[in-house]
């Protein structure tokens, strides 16, 4: 067996270690935020409810903000391809629902994510990847700059989201997806009729 096959059968198991141990410590990161708030968890803590070193977190995140955006990233991403198509779709209100009922299904994690310390992170990442999806898929009002239509558009969908998720009363996927048509995603993407429209 020759030097090659050898650093590339350590390298494979060093990724595995890799995933295995970013893949723990996202796991234990998303169980504390049910738990407290960003703000209170220690690196420690993650570590521990990770089952991980310390030292073997410093090897992949440089403090926990940094974890928290990977994880943010991650769910994002998700998310995303569940709002594209309400800026093209010809039944915008449906994509609404879905969008809606994709948080609900996951509500523990999207309330943590959005209404603890880490909103602001999360809403920064949410803007960052709305900004860098292709322009052509965004088709705003003529009048309104393309920029503005996705900052404001994020911005009040997660605004939205989260003041939803923050509430004592339990309001169903589709009223929530109603009031976030009517108010964000109609008047965005020129949706007039649906707009003024019983919901």
């Amino acid at each position: 067996m020759g030097v090659e096959p050898v650093r590339q059968s350590r390298e494979l198991v060093s990724d595995a270690r890799q995933i295995r141990s970013r893949g723990a410590l996202s796991r234990a990161l998303l169980e504390l935020l049910e738990e407290q708030s960003f703000d209170q968890l220690t690196i420690r803590a993650i570590t521990a409810r990770a089952g991980t070193g310390y030292a073997t977190f410093f090897r992949h995140y440089p403090d926990k903000e940094a974890l928290l955006a990977d994880v943010a990233s991650e769910e994002i991403a998700g998310l995303l391809a569940r709002t594209i198509p309400l800026l093209h779709d010809i039944n915008s209100l449906e994509s609404t629902r879905a969008l809606c009922t994709y948080v609900a299904a996951q509500r523990k994690l999207w309330a943590a994510l959005l209404t603890g310390g880490a909103a602001g992170i999360v809403r920064e990442e949410f803007i960052r990847q709305a900004r860098a999806l292709d322009q052509s898929v965004a088709r705003p009002q003529f009048w309104l700059p393309a920029d503005l239509g996705v900052v404001f558009g994020t911005g009040a969908t997660i605004d939205l989201l989260a003041w939803w998720l923050a509430q004592d009363e339990v309001y169903e996927a589709g009223a929530i997806a109603a009031i976030l048509h009517r108010m964000v995603i109609a008047p965005l993407v020129g949706d007039s009729t649906l707009a003024a429209g019983p919901v």
